[in-house]
């Protein structure tokens, strides 16, 4: 089904209003995109508040990077976990269980036109902080392309997500890729994947199977590797490729057949061509 809400390649986020104080626990700021303001510089001393981290790092993806976000969507920040966690269920229609997962590990979500962070304290800002939203920003991006949520594969739409944060971050000088590949590089080095020589991307491709692995295997290094198989796909095909896979889902939900028309092999292929390359590059 298209999007009630225009698609704009080449926008910025102009208009912010805050719908709720600070003192509530929970902020919900309502963004709307305009294309007037895409020459304004990006620098971090400017990013007195999320809405301005939010507006600036917006800007580095639509400008700098060609990724679509909707012309509307909603931030809501909110200042604990169980805030979060009834933040996932009231204004993200997350499963009260699902949602009870997510709280536990996760400190911000990209849904269809909304970005949700838990902002504990009031306090997180700072590099991390700035990787979280370019990170979350990314999937609204994501799933603005595909029309829906959930229908790529996922380790690659988390490694993507990755790329593009750290890219957000070497924007504004803050850290570099290749010190993100490096980190990534050494952290994988003993994964479980790696050390049995078996990636099974058919799980990893899915987000329930995503969270159960990164659950069992760890967070941060299920994340590298997701990120370095999508550093690897992006380095061969171009960034411009992995936009298009996304786009793909919009007139087909057929995970095997997008993959395979867009990058040229299929799924199995491809995890016997990355494996390679993860285990040349970890010795």
């Amino acid at each position: 089904m298209k999007s009630v809400s225009q698609r704009l390649p080449a926008a910025l986020m102009i208009g912010i209003l805050s719908v709720a104080g600070c003192g509530s626990g929970r902020l919900v700021l309502p963004f709307t995109l305009d294309a007037t303001t895409l020459a304004t510089p990006i620098r971090t001393q400017d990013f007195v508040t999320t809405e301005d981290a939010i507006r600036g790092i917006s800007t580095i993806l639509v400008r700098d990077l060609a990724l679509p976000l909707p012309y509307t969507f909603t931030a809501y920040v909110y200042s604990g976990r169980h805030g979060f966690e009834r933040g996932l269920i009231d204004d993200a229609n997350v499963a009260p269980v699902r949602a009870a997962e997510l709280s536990e590990f996760a400190v911000g979500i990209g849904k269809r036109r909304q970005l949700l962070l838990n902002d504990e304290g009031g306090t997180a800002r700072g590099r991390e902080w700035y990787r979280l939203i370019a990170h979350e920003l990314a999937h609204v991006s994501q799933i603005e392309l595909a029309q829906g949520e959930g229908r790529a594969e996922q380790w690659l739409a988390e490694g993507m997500a990755e790329w593009v944060a750290f890219n957000v971050l070497e924007r504004l000088d803050l850290d570099t890729v290749t010190n993100r590949r490096q980190m990534a590089t050494s952290g994988i080095r003993n994964h479980a994947a790696l050390l049995a020589a078996r990636l099974d991307l058919e799980t990893l491709g899915n987000p329930r199977g995503f969270t159960v692995r990164h659950l069992r295997e760890g967070s941060l290094p299920t994340y590298q590797l997701a990120f370095l198989m999508a550093d690897y796909l992006i380095a061969r095909d171009g960034f411009p490729r992995v936009v298009t896979y996304f786009k793909s889902f919009e007139r087909r939900q057929d995970r095997h057949a997008n993959f395979r028309d867009t990058f040229g092999r299929s799924l199995e292929q491809f995890e016997q061509e990355v494996l390679a390359h993860l285990k040349s590059v970890v010795r």
